[in-house]
């Protein structure tokens, strides 16, 4: 019984290092990220998080940044801050810089979002009930 001939032994593959998740390490983009938010942290953060949602309050003024004025179109409708950091193509931190200032300016509004309960109201289901035995 002969055995196949076996493949050379090859070296595998350096490992690539694994960078977390992030604003690029471009100088470029870092800097665009520095003037988009004013070259502040915002102060002190508004409770924000991923599912918050926001409502915008007024329309953009001619002198608002063109970042916090797409914001404010997109946001006539209520729309989660993870959707708006999507929507811009900016990091979350960003965005929250952003949300504040317009959150301290009045221009929007945050709201929690609407959790719908897990278990249904007792009188809906006995009035749906009902009027399904009515039929």
């Amino acid at each position: 019984m002969t055995r196949p001939p076996q493949p050379p032994y090859r070296e595998p593959p350096p490992r690539r290092e694994r960078r977390s998740p992030g604003p690029s390490q471009d100088p470029k983009e870092l800097e665009r990220l520095y003037v988009i938010t004013g070259g502040t942290d915002g102060g002190e953060r508004a409770p924000l998080d991923l599912v918050t949602l926001i409502v915008a309050r007024t329309e953009p003024k001619p002198t608002t940044r063109p970042e916090q004025a797409a914001v404010l179109r997109m946001c006539r409708t209520p729309l989660s801050t993870a959707e708006i950091s999507a929507y811009l193509n900016l990091p979350f931190s960003v965005v929250t810089v952003l949300l504040g200032e317009l959150l301290a300016a009045e221009q929007v509004q945050a709201r929690a979002p609407v959790i719908r309960g897990a278990v249904a109201d007792r009188s809906l289901l006995e009035a749906v009930m009902h009027g399904l035995q009515k039929l």
